[in-house]
């Protein structure tokens, strides 16, 4: 679908938005990381976080909606990366019945991400996270220190801890922090994952939605 905005100048800039579904009593987030081009080893760019709680869901896709129509992100092209586990599948249809051509993505204890559908996957939470922990021990992954919400994002990806199942060999990504949400961590890291392991893009084309 086209979308909306001036004519972008090039290189186009990649916008990745990934949004973290909380229940009622938990936090919703949202984040948007930038990458200004496709060649190997992109620098990712927090360049929004936010969270919020006890908003009704039509408000929150109000919220993206609003989000992504800035002159700045429709200058490029948009991914919207929601995560559609629990709560998360009435809000991809709103999001749908917005035009807004959402990617779900369903947070599986699994191997490996499958696709079982158009714009939909299946991703092991190990996979999110430790593309994330690349991506931020590499240097790769920058947020400014001024954001709002950047010290708890922070606190939240210093606190995470793999441990290891001796049983079946497999990762287990657990709270890292007592008592604590990952929101913010989970937001970035379904933006991130699909920056970097979405399917090739057949044809690029200026400031719409993409993605398979």
């Amino acid at each position: 679908m086209v979308g909306y905005g001036a004519r972008p100048t090039w290189p186009v800039p990649s916008f990745f938005v990934g949004v973290d579904l909380g229940q009622a009593s938990d936090f919703t987030a949202i984040a948007i990381i930038q990458r200004d081009h496709d060649l190997p080893g992109a620098i990712y760019r927090v360049r929004h976080i936010e969270r919020t709680r006890g908003v009704p869901y039509p408000l929150i896709v109000d919220r993206i909606h609003s989000l992504i129509h800035t002159p700045e992100l429709e200058a490029g092209i948009i991914y919207l990366v929601v995560d559609k586990t629990g709560v998360g599948a009435p809000v991809v249809d709103l999001l749908r019945d917005r035009n807004l051509n959402p990617i779900s993505v369903t947070i599986t204890g699994g191997d490996r991400p499958s696709n079982p559908g158009k714009r939909e996957w299946h991703v092991p939470k190990r996979d999110l996270m430790s593309n994330l922990l690349v991506l931020s021990q590499s240097g790769r992954l920058k947020i400014a220190a001024d954001l709002k919400e950047a010290k708890t994002f922070l606190d939240e990806l210093q606190n995470m801890r793999v441990k290891i199942d001796i049983r079946t060999a497999h990762d287990s990504y657990s709270a890292w922090r007592e008592s604590a949400h990952d929101d913010l961590v989970l937001a970035v890291a379904l933006a991130a994952w699909w920056a970097e392991n979405r399917p090739p893009v057949r044809l690029v084309v200026p400031a719409i939605f993409m993605g398979d």
